[in-house]
């Protein structure tokens, strides 16, 4: 009976007609979100073609979607550049040791503020917060980063990125969603803090780690500002978007397009692809946790 009543409701819905209002409120919104879709991948189709073509064609003049001439060739010149080999090789090293330094840290950081016996974690809380909009500035820092040895080294994409206050405060969130009870058991059983951290805290919080994590990836992924800062001077330590920024930076803006577009060669089309696939393929991976990680749902006991 519940089945054939759901089916004739399903049926009603269907003939039921919209009115004028939902017409055109649907209207807009399927035309604003086509026009989205087509400003965010217009430009990059017009890349990946670039990166693909001769070198005789002129972006954005000779390319309105396929190249003239197809070649791999922009390809294989990228990866024999060394600096784009040795930025692509410290990227990825940046983003995984990045990325597990500063999901350990920020994790054991929030299981230690979500514990509700210890004493200044609302303190501890409140000072962490005020350092996300209160900061010394570039040159302070800088004058830090010297005086502990981080410029001019590899370190010093890691070491200051280790803990993220926003990160923290989101795991300590969810941690905070975690029954009591768990925790009360393992403690009757003889577990001390780190087990208990390291069994039960760690497992049930998958999802959220995996949200973070995946912002920090990104954004080692992305950082070029850091490696222009403190390697200028030193290429052993560069990155993909440091090198690639230059590039852009360096080439002149087509004049026969007024100025409004730059013009750069074909290898640097290619490695802003090259640089454009690897979020691309990570984030497939962890969207089965993300929307999870941040949706704060609690455990029932």
């Amino acid at each position: 009976m519940a089945i054939s009543e759901s089916v004739s409701l399903r049926k009603i819905r269907r003939r039921k007609k919209m009115s004028a209002k939902d017409i055109i409120f649907y209207a807009i919104l399927y035309a604003f979100f086509l026009l989205f879709v087509v400003v965010t991948v217009y430009p990059l189709i017009r890349i990946i073609s670039y990166s693909f073509s001769d070198k005789s064609d002129k972006l954005y003049t000779d390319i309105i979607l396929l190249p003239n001439k197809w070649t791999l060739n922009n390809y294989g010149n990228f990866f024999v550049n060394d600096a784009y080999r040795r930025g692509l090789f410290i990227s990825v090293l940046r983003v995984v040791i990045g990325t597990i330094a500063g999901t350990m840290c920020s994790s054991l950081l929030a299981f230690i503020l979500s514990r509700k016996k210890f004493i200044f974690k609302k303190g501890l809380a409140v000072f962490w917060t005020i350092t996300m909009y209160a900061q010394a500035g570039l040159v302070p820092t800088m004058v830090l980063y010297k005086k502990i040895y981080l410029n001019h080294t590899f370190w010093v994409y890691i070491i200051p990125c280790m803990v993220s206050v926003l990160n923290v405060m989101v795991i300590r969130t969810y941690m905070k969603s975690i029954p009591d009870s768990l925790e009360e058991s393992a403690q009757i059983e003889g577990a001390g803090y780190m087990k208990i951290f390291t069994s039960i805290v760690m497992p049930l919080c998958k999802p959220v780690y995996a949200a973070t994590a995946l912002f920090m990836a990104a954004y080692q992924w992305n950082a070029w500002l850091d490696a222009m800062i403190y390697n200028r001077m030193n290429e052993q330590y560069t990155t993909i978007m440091f090198e690639l920024m230059k590039r852009l930076d360096d080439f002149p803006y087509s004049h026969s397009n007024n100025g409004c577009f730059p013009s750069y060669p074909t290898i640097t089309a290619a490695g802003i692809i090259v640089a454009t696939i690897p979020l691309i393929i990570i984030y497939p991976f962890f969207q089965k946790w993300f929307v999870a990680g941040l949706t704060v749902e609690g455990i029932k006991e």
